[in-house]
């Protein structure tokens, strides 16, 4: 770790903040050797989940917490009827705060239920462990008991790791509303049904939401009360097992959303007030809860909490084999007011003390350990702040991010949707925004996210098409608002891909232009299923158009696998004419070309590229993916002399382009392998 912040060498605009950038850096140096020593690794230091919880060898059984303020502990459950007995108390074993109760093997068994009665001065009440790996909700009280979680037979890994990912094709996914029918989906049932359908599809990673036990199944599982817990209401512990371990025998890795931006406020099943104290995990004072999440805010300067989430991270990819992490909430990490209201158009905002450092050290150590722990694993940060130096390693001043969301995109292509009619769409601003990244990061790019298919929000393919979706998505009704919805959203995500900085992300269904909004069940809405759920039959339906953007979604996935289309950090612009709306760019060995124009054809339209013959491998205007079938195919391009719009003489093609479409052109060349893994 001898390295300087070699991030100002990529970008001279961070020389002014040189001094800040270089404390940060060493502070994470520095807090890594306190925490473990010269001669150990985080690695070594991330083991908390070995130790607290409930653990049992073939004698006996070991829970252990940990809680300062504690004066006194009992275990209570359906094997002592609920009450505190002398047998079950456990012990302060130190002067940390550490408590233990050692148990005969016979006296807890598999599937019992139990809780913490928690003692402190001048106060009391029930809690569930910190640790505690699967907690069950009474459906009545809604209130959640730890559960004894130690079959007798454990699972066996058919294979443990997924691919090594450089390029991720990510499918976004909630295991709950991943089936049709009026109810929450199980982590089994995802996996018969839905992973061999990912990849088909051709991507390579899952991305999966709401793994970590939460309170409210509304929160789309970003208010976390057990950070150690399987989401019990999706299945076993053993049943998200036997998920990961199908995708990677599909040959899928599969990405993990982790929330430590912040926690439930629930005091009873939750981190909030565990010994009594407010303060064992979280800030006091105004600090203490998030403005806007209604969450408690983590104080990641205390030694305890990094333990705590350090281990959480290295918990997850030892015990479930994950294969990365998509860090959610990061910005709300990175600034003390959570970045809400700014719009970071100035460097200085990025260093101007209103950055969290204590968060940044967490983050980074965190990028650390995961990539000790697992060295393929990827991890993604979820920050709209786009803070210098995110998804740069933390031995050159960064913060050791794989990459960085593309948080701004979706918003760009709501925002052209909704203010700009077609014929005023600047493709020049279009390619500008959608490859505007930093040189030394990845990007994951992506069209929209679950976070646009929210309640109160659209969906691009109903921004685009509306009410028609519910009257003319059948063939038998023509509609020319549903054939530009249709052209549109085909362009938008292969432009989105096509343009991509190392990644790019689809949330489940989007790629066929599901319709509705998400809403899970909820007071106003009669706790109805009916929005928290995929209605996969309207994609598999033939008489209905949905199968179009699907069957595109396919093949431009598999174009940009087969020939390593997203190597390298950037496109190459080849042409843009901002009058007639006609952009081409090259990625690889293929030729882009996209004419968005609402109305204006282009014939004999001359592209300048490389001499050669030039095969169309994609064209959005056939009729397979639901278009006017104006372009002949199968059909091969010769360069030739041709004269540019400025007059200027040089070699390329001539190719004619309808209204709203876009073809995929590939040079002739020697075949190559079709994997990006």
């Amino acid at each position: 770790m001898s390295q300087g912040p070699k991030i100002i060498e990529h970008d001279p605009y961070l020389r002014p903040y040189r001094e800040v950038i270089e404390r940060r850096f060493h502070k994470v140096l520095n807090k890594a050797i306190e925490l473990c020593g010269s001669e150990q690794r985080l690695i070594d230091f991330a083991n908390g989940h070995h130790y607290y919880g409930l653990h049992r060898d073939k004698h006996s059984w070991y829970l252990r917490e940990h809680a300062p303020n504690a004066t006194a502990i009992y275990l209570i459950g359906d094997f002592n009827q609920w009450r505190e007995t002398p047998e079950y108390q456990l012990t302060r074993i130190n002067n940390h705060g550490d408590w233990q109760l050692i148990l005969p093997i016979d006296k807890l068994q598999h599937g019992q239920l139990f809780k913490l009665s928690m003692h402190w001065e001048n106060g009391q009440g029930l809690r569930l462990p910190s640790y505690i790996r699967y907690a069950i909700q009474d459906p009545d009280t809604k209130l959640f008991a730890a559960q004894v979680y130690a079959p007798l037979k454990p699972y066996r890994w058919k294979k443990t790791n997924g691919p090594k990912i450089t390029y991720p094709l990510i499918y976004e996914a909630h295991v709950g509303m991943a089936v049709e029918e009026e109810r929450v989906g199980t982590f089994r049932e995802f996996a018969d049904n839905r992973i061999p359908m990912i990849a088909k599809a051709g991507y390579n990673t899952i991305q999966l939401m709401a793994i970590m036990e939460h309170p409210y199944y509304g929160s789309f599982g970003y208010h976390v009360s057990n950070f150690f817990a399987v989401s019990s209401r999706f299945g076993t512990a053993d049943d998200l097992k036997f998920l990961v371990d199908t995708a990677h025998q599909y040959g899928l890795a599969v990405v993990m959303d982790l929330v430590h931006s912040h926690s439930v406020k629930n005091i009873e099943e939750g981190l909030g007030e565990f010994d009594g104290s407010k303060t064992l995990y979280f800030h006091d004072g105004p600090r203490r809860e998030h403005i806007a999440w209604d969450s408690l805010c983590f104080d990641y300067g205390k030694n305890n909490v990094l333990h705590f989430l350090l281990s959480n991270c290295k918990y997850w990819l030892e015990e479930y084999n994950f294969d990365g992490f998509r860090f959610d909430g990061v910005t709300s990490m990175l600034y003390y007011d959570h970045g809400l209201g700014s719009n970071f158009v100035d460097y200085n905002m990025y260093y101007n003390g209103n950055q969290d450092e204590d968060a940044i050290v967490y983050l980074s150590l965190a990028n650390l350990l995961i990539h000790q722990v697992k060295p393929t694993a990827i991890t993604i940060a979820e920050d709209m702040s786009g803070m210098p130096g995110l998804a740069t390693p933390v031995l050159d001043g960064g913060l050791g991010f794989d990459y960085r969301l593309a948080m701004g995109t979706p918003d760009y292509w709501i925002k052209i949707i909704k203010e700009l009619p077609d014929e005023a769409w600047h493709v020049g601003d279009i390619y500008y925004q959608l490859t505007n990244k930093r040189l030394e990061e990845k990007v994951v790019s992506y069209a929209e996210s679950h976070d646009q298919a929210l309640v109160g929000d659209k969906t691009i393919i109903f921004r685009l098409i509306d009410a028609d979706m519910y009257t003319h998505m059948s063939k038998l009704f023509p509609s020319l608002i549903v054939d530009r919805g249709i052209a549109l959203h085909k362009m938008i995500r292969l432009i989105t891909l096509a343009c991509s900085g190392g990644g790019y992300l689809n949330f489940m269904g989007n790629e066929f232009g599901h319709p509705e909004w998400i809403d899970f069940p909820r007071e106003g809405n009669n706790w109805s299923y009916w929005y928290a759920r995929r209605q996969w039959s309207l994609r598999d339906d033939t008489l209905l158009k949905y199968h179009y953007l699907a069957d595109f979604d396919v093949a431009m996935i598999e174009v940009m696998k087969q020939n390593h289309a997203l190597e390298g950090h950037y496109p190459y612009k080849v042409y843009e004419h901002i009058e007639n709306q006609i952009l081409a760019f090259k990625r690889k060995n293929l030729l882009f070309i996209f004419n968005f124009s609402p109305t204006r054809p282009v014939v004999d339209f001359p592209i300048e590229t490389d001499p050669g013959e030039y095969h169309l491998v994609l064209n959005t205007d056939s009729p397979l993916y639901g278009g006017f079938g104006l372009i002949q195919e199968p059909q091969t391009y010769f360069t030739l002399p041709i004269k540019l719009p400025d007059q200027r003489q040089t070699f390329g093609i001539l190719v004619y382009l309808p209204p709203r479409s876009a073809i995929v052109l590939k040079k002739n060349e020697a075949p190559q392998s079709n994997s990006l893994d």
